[in-house]
């Protein structure tokens, strides 16, 4: 197990996911992928796992509350 694989785009471009990492983690024909781009490269999450990261990243924060006085902040700026 080394963690890492070569593979290239094919037709249409389609990228195969060799098999021995697929049965390492457990992903089935069918199974939801997610690709995220972030600075540093492309992620390959299964939908549920990026569901579940988010959510701990999220976890302990007001995210709602953050938006509205980001919200607040902009409105008082724009009557200046």
């Amino acid at each position: 197990m080394s963690g890492t694989y070569s593979v290239s785009l094919g037709d249409r471009g389609r990228l195969v996911v060799p098999a021995e990492l697929r049965d390492r983690r457990g992903w089935r024909e069918g199974t939801a992928l997610v690709l995220v781009e972030t600075p540093r490269g492309v992620v390959l999450l299964p939908r549920q796992e990026l569901r579940d990261l988010v959510r701990s990243d999220l976890s302990g924060s007001d995210v709602v509350a953050e938006l509205l006085a980001e919200r607040r902040a902009a409105a008082e700026a724009e009557d200046r």
